[in-house]
This record gives C-alpha cells, structure tokens and sequence, in this order.
C-alpha cells in the first residue's frame, strides 16, 4: 500500500520501569519479540512497506535494533532531541513522510483492526483525518469518543464515569497538509491540540471496530498483552 507509517515511539514508559527498565518501552519484548517490530510486522501484512519511528529516550536502541533491514521494508528513525508529544512528534519527521496520506500508530498499543479497510474508510470520507474507535465495557477507564451522523467525530472527552462506549485506539490516517496546523519544535498533542482543531471543521471521522485495544504501558496491561497475542 503507497501509505508511510508513523509510529509514535518517543514515551519513556514510567509506568512499565518496574518490570522494562533497560529499554524504551515499545521495545519491551513480546513473546521474544520487540512490541515495536510486531507492530511494523502487523501493518507490513496489510502491505504497508516504509516505516517512520518517532523515537525519544533511548533512541539509540530502536535505531540499533531496526539498522537490520527487515526484508523488503524501509524502516527510518526521527528523532526527537527533547519531548515534542503527539503531534509535535509527527510534525518533526514531517520531511520524511512522503505520501500526501499516512497512517500514525502508538508505539505501546494495538488493536487489531483491517489496515487496508481503515484506509479505505478514510479515502471515502473524504476529511482530513481519521481515527479507529474501539468499543470497550468501560470507556471511562480511557476517556471516551462521541460520534455523530456520517461517522463524524464530534468531541474526545477526559475520563469520566464508567460506562459501554468507544475509545480512540490510537491509530489514524491524517492528510499531510493537516500538519500544517502544528507549530515546529514545541510540544502538541493529537489528542488534546490536533485533532480537536480539526474536529470543529468537521474533518474528522471514526472508523469503528470491535477488535479489543491492548496497551503496554502498565505492568498489568504488558502482562494481559503477552498472554492474549501469543
């Protein structure tokens, strides 16, 4: 698929250092395997073939792990000389991102979606960005997503009480011309700067998916995802 793949890898992980202290934390290993190789593997299947890592601390050992070439893929490393956040990130390896649309995943979470219908979604919607919403029990342990007609975003909202309703996943497509709303060199957030922004043009839409979201950064989430995704 003619789409890079922006993967926000730059976090230090405070949450894991009790049992991950020695590396970033979407290297901890998964079943004998980097969280952050699994992930290109897993977009690599829906044929997605260049790679964008968006590292911070630790940079070092992501780069040296990816400067073996995985076959018939290009991986490329940005990194970030200080915390830039979501956005910030994404807009500092912006000069490496060659396709007018690419997709952005957290490097310390999955949900198991169809890329390539994702990015279908996208295309037929016509907005500047997308994000998968999973259903989840207990959307206030997350914060939740409101959707109105036509699948369009309408508000992320903090956490709240618990109830059934839909998350962001953590992966979206944006257009490349949407990141130009972020300032250089300063911290911006996805969540919290980005995409509201874009919601309140009507930009936005969600892809829905029942597939379950798993997030590595707690200790009891690390050890749940190494036991589910065997």
């Amino acid at each position: 698929m003619n789409m890079d793949v922006v993967i926000l890898c730059g976090g230090k992980g405070t949450r894991l250092k009790s049992v991950v202290s020695d590396r970033p934390k979407p290297m901890a290993a998964l079943n004998d395997k980097p969280f952050l190789q699994m992930l290109v593997e897993y977009s690599a299947g829906f044929g997605f073939k260049r790679f964008i890592l968006c590292a911070g601390y630790m940079a070092e050992v992501i780069e040296k792990h990816f400067s073996v070439p995985l076959p018939g893929l290009e991986v490329l490393v940005s990194r970030e000389t200080e915390p830039l956040d979501t956005a910030g990130a994404v807009k500092n390896a912006a000069a490496l991102i060659r396709t007018p649309q690419f997709l952005v995943l957290n490097g310390d979470s999955i949900c198991r979606i169809d890329l390539r219908a994702f990015a279908e979604f996208h295309f037929s919607k016509g907005g500047r960005a997308s994000v998968a919403v999973a259903k989840v029990s207990d959307s206030g342990s997350f914060g939740s997503v409101t959707k109105g007609a036509g699948d369009r975003i309408l508000s992320f909202r903090e956490k709240a009480a618990a109830r059934a309703g839909y998350v962001n996943a953590g992966i979206y497509i944006l257009d490349k011309i949407a990141l130009g709303a972020v300032p250089p060199g300063v911290r911006y957030s996805m969540e919290r700067d980005l995409l509201p922004g874009l919601i309140s043009g009507g930009e936005v839409y969600g892809y829905e998916t029942d597939s379950r979201l798993f997030d590595i950064g707690t200790p009891e989430g690390y050890r749940d995802a190494g036991e589910q995704l065997k």
